[in-house]
């Protein structure tokens, strides 16, 4: 699919979908708790529509597909799903994303969980128990995933649940999204005094309630970078909360000192337009270990700015839909730009022309799409299989056209 924006100038207002991480742990709550009788706003994503159907489902087998969140929760619930046989599986690249620190760790408590094929890697077979744990050890450097798929479950254990970290934590904030999900239904969370753990309290029943999800900031982020690449733009998205449960909400004070983007607050709507007279750095240092999905979107907007810079904190990135961090080197060459990669960084460093049309291949990654296509506001850009998109976004090309992109299957 190729497209292009003439003339890079977008104004329009859009209406982003619901976060995929918060509806996915509402998804597992609601299932766990009754009580909460509706999930409004919640996301279109095929992550959380793969996740809904796999808890709505009789079926022994379960499949996944390219679903991490839904992999890593559903480890978790059918553990202690007494009675529940379930065969956990997912994609070719699923297959090949680590989950051997969340089932060692359930199963050092006493989860029956077995690798169906390689060791630490899914599918799983999963028969649920009645366990009753106290304290579970897991490492916290791989994935946040592992622990907040045992904090969802943690209040209906009879003594909650003790989590102590072995390792250094990473990505931070999906934890204290997942806390204060569970807060703001009335389950006690509490970080241990040095937050080397978290203990959630036990919680039999939680009062009635419908619930809100915010929209995405990530998706939001791919809309920020066509504002910094833009000629001019007046960008209206909705619907945001000043206070958000979301890390990436940390992309509006890193885009308006860097990329000159203000956002502008009216009720719950961000509203983007480009500073004046603004001029970038020449050089941007960032540690993303907080933020690791912001990356992709940051190294391509520095991409189409010519601006140097270094991304630190990136080690998940290497078990996401794919190597982001090898996709990335990949894609932005034919891009003219030339980067270095270690096991937790990229670096761009060298920034020539190139005249024919780069097609990016996307890498069954909805992110490699996304986060490539606003250079279209510098040049024709292609994408192959766009369709990965439905992954978090699916009416990101829509939304396109209506701002005035040119899109061409």
């Amino acid at each position: 699919m190729k497209l292009i924006h003439h003339s890079a100038e977008i104004f329009g207002e859009i209406k982003i979908g619901g976060s995929k991480s918060e509806s996915n742990r509402w998804l597992i709550l609601k299932k766990l708790f009754p009580e909460i009788k509706e999930i409004e706003n919640i996301a279109d994503a095929e992550d959380t529509k793969v996740l809904r159907n796999a808890l709505q489902s009789d079926s022994r087998k379960i499949d996944i597909h390219h679903a991490g969140t839904a992999m890593r929760f559903l480890t978790a619930y059918y553990a202690f799903s007494k009675g529940k046989e379930a065969i956990l599986t997912g994609s070719k690249r699923m297959q090949e994303r680590p989950i051997a620190p969340l089932v060692e760790a359930l199963r050092k408590v006493g989860a029956d969980i077995e690798y169906v094929k390689k060791e630490g890697y899914p599918p799983l077979k999963i028969t649920g128990r009645t366990i009753q744990p106290k304290h579970i050890e897991i490492q916290a450097n791989l994935s946040s995933q592992y622990i907040s798929a045992l904090m969802l479950v943690a209040p209906k254990l009879r003594q909650g649940l003790e989590i102590k970290f072995t390792t250094k934590l990473t990505s931070k904030p999906y934890i204290e999204m997942t806390k204060a999900q569970l807060e703001s239904v009335g389950i006690k969370v509490e970080w241990f005094d040095d937050e080397t753990g978290i203990r959630v309290f036990p919680c039999r029943r939680i009062r009635r309630t419908n619930v809100v999800v915010e929209s995405d900031w990530s998706s939001a982020s791919y809309w920020y970078s066509m504002a910094a690449l833009s000629k001019d733009c007046d960008i209206t998205l909705s619907t945001y909360k000043k206070d958000s449960l979301q890390g990436d909400a940390r992309l509006v004070p890193i885009y308006e000192k860097y990329f000159g983007v203000m956002t502008l607050w009216h009720n719950n709507k961000v509203i983007l337009r480009k500073k004046t007279d603004f001029t970038p750095p020449e050089v941007i240092r960032l540690d993303l270990n907080k933020n690791p999905d912001l990356a992709q979107t940051i190294a391509v907007t520095c991409a189409g700015l010519k601006i140097k810079v270094k991304l630190t904190g990136l080690h998940t990135l290497k078990i996401k839909e794919t190597d982001r961090l090898v996709a990335l080197k990949t894609e932005l060459k034919k891009c003219g730009v030339e980067s270095i990669i270690t096991d937790d960084s990229i670096e761009l460093v060298a920034f020539e022309d190139v005249w024919q049309t780069p097609c990016i291949e996307t890498y069954e990654d909805h992110r490699m799409a996304l986060s490539f296509t606003p250079l279209a506001l510098t040049r024709e850009m292609e994408i192959k299989c766009p369709e990965v998109v439905n992954k978090s976004y699916p009416k990101f090309w829509r939304d396109l056209e209506y701002v005035g992109f040119n899109i061409q299957p």
